[in-house]
Parts: structure tokens; sequence; C-alpha cells
């Protein structure tokens, strides 16, 4: 009895050296993985310091002080900055453009994103080529975009005027906001198509035969396994979309400059002004860091409500 107790103890010790062992190695080795995952990882960690909270904590800070050309040195003035833009009637109409911009553009982008992701997919003669068509205004550069509408929209010898439109849209406080809205959707929509037809690749065609071999119409197809399949790629599409509401700048400098009377001014492009046209980098903090917070708040809220009824397959 007293052997056997004896081996027992024995045995009990060397498997908890065992234990020990073998933890130490688990440790060393979950040790060095996360090191390599954490080194894999601290080069995104550094742009995304460098380039996007560094710059809004400095917008922060800015955004506290008095920095204009009436004072030498920048003088703290706390929430002044952000009194005063309730009162700013061009903010306000910014505000309000950037607002029914982002109201349009993201779902009629998504729509049309949709039917040419859908066309393409189905045709089989010239898929390349209608893809590559529809594709084709997202790689021309931001500069020649707006120079090929402002030579559609230009009364008399532009393509419209041509055309024996004469609109004067540009021109006219109440269609120039709509000129704007049509170019970014023609601009944007080809880009945005990509992701859908990746999307639809990722779908199973076993799907799409059941649902025939049930009777299903072509819309009830869309409506019951497209579309919910497709939502995904929409919840990602539909931020993109929403951030290129934005963040327009290089469209309005070269088209409308904010007019006429700042019926196309964007808060992006307002931005712009304030800091480096008015010399207001103190203000002009103050409305970028609306923006980013503004631009948070709605993307979080769209990502997570949409994320809850989402099938991820």
């Amino acid at each position: 009895m007293k052997v056997g107790r004896y081996m027992s103890e024995k045995n009990n010790k060397r498997a908890k050296k065992e234990r020990i062992v073998l933890s130490k190695a688990d440790r060393r080795k979950k040790i060095k993985s996360s090191f390599v995952a954490y080194a894999m990882l601290l080069p995104a960690f550094v742009f995304l310091f460098l380039f996007t909270l560094y710059p809004v904590g400095s917008s922060i800070y800015s955004s506290l002080f008095k920095d204009n050309l009436s004072v030498i040195t920048p003088q703290f003035v706390g929430l002044k900055n952000y009194a005063g833009l309730a009162k700013d009637v061009v903010f306000v109409q910014s505000f309000k453009n950037n607002l029914l911009i982002a109201a349009v553009t993201v779902p009629v982008s998504i729509i049309l994103s949709v039917s040419m992701a859908l066309f393409t997919d189905k045709i089989r003669i010239g898929k390349a080529f209608a893809r590559t068509a529809f594709f084709y205004p997202t790689i021309l550069p931001m500069v020649a975009v707006a120079n090929i509408w402002l030579f559609i929209y230009t009364p008399g010898y532009g393509l419209l005027g041509q055309l024996g439109f004469d609109l004067r849209i540009l021109s006219d406080p109440k269609k120039a906001i709509w000129g704007i809205i049509v170019m970014l959707i023609w601009k944007q929509a080809g880009y945005l198509m990509i992701f859908y037809i990746s999307g639809l690749q990722g779908i199973s065609g076993e799907l799409y035969e059941a649902a025939k071999l049930d009777g299903a119409s072509p819309f009830q197809i869309f409506r019951s396994i497209t579309w919910p399949l497709l939502r995904p790629t929409t919840i990602y599409v539909s931020i993109i979309s929403l951030t290129n509401a934005y963040k327009m700048v290089d469209h309005l400098y070269i088209m409308t400059k904010g007019g006429p009377n700042n019926t196309t001014n964007m808060l992006l492009y307002y931005i712009f002004q304030t800091g480096f046209d008015f010399w207001d980098a103190g203000r002009a903090s103050a409305m970028t860091v609306v923006l980013v917070a503004m631009l948070l708040v709605i993307t979080g809220v769209q990502f997570f409500t949409q994320d809850k009824n989402t099938y991820y397959s």
C-alpha cells in the first residue's frame, strides 16, 4: 500500500511538472504569435495615427482657440467657435446642401450600381466591354470629371446647348445643386458596381435553381435571395457613398466655387475656404470636428442597425 501510494504521488508530481512545462511552452508560443501579429499590424497603426488620429486630435485642440488674422498668437476661447457655427449662414447652407446630396446620391447610386451589376452578370456577349464602360468614369481624375461636366452644362457651346437644351444649370440657384448630384452619381456608380459584382459571384447558383424549380419569378428571386444576400455589400457600399457625398472639393472648385450664392457649397469646401482663403484656422477646425463627428455617428448608426439584420454566409 505504501509503495502504491508513493508511486501515485510520484506520478502526480511528474504530471504536474509536465503540465507546468507545457503551460510555459504554450505561453511562449502565444506570446510569440501575438508579437508577430502586432508587428504585422504596426504599419497600419502608424498610418492610422499619423493620418487619422493625430489630425483629428489636432483639429479638436485647434478648434478651442481663436486663430485668425485678427490675433498674433492663438487665444483660447473654449467652445465659442462651435457656438458661432449656428449663426454662420454659409455653414448652415453648406450643411443642408450636404444632407440633400447624401439623401439623393446614396440610394440612387446603390440602385443604379445594383442594376448595372445584375445587367453585366446576366449578359453573355460583351460582358467585359459593358463592365469596362460602366467602370470607366471611376478611373478618370476628379479634375477631368469636373471639366467634362462643366463642358456638358456650359450654355451655348456645351453638349446640352448643342443639343438645343439651353438650361443654364450651373448658373441657376435652383438647378445647380442637382447638376452636382448627377455628376457625383455618374462618377461613383461604376465603382460601387464592382462590389456588387463580387457579391453576386458569392451567391450559390443552387439557390437560384431551387427558386426556379419552385416557380419563382425574377422579381421574387431578387427580393427573396439576391437582395438579402447582398446586404453585407450594401452596408459597405452605403458607407462609401455617404463618405463620397461629404468629400467634394475638386469638383466644386472647378465648376461652381460654391455658387451661385452658396447654393452648391459643401462642408468640406467651406472648411477649405475658411482655413485657406479667410485664414481662420480655429473656425475651420471646429467645422472639421463637427463634420467628422457627424460622419462617425451616421456611419455607426447605419452599420450597427443594418448589421443586426444581415446574413453572413
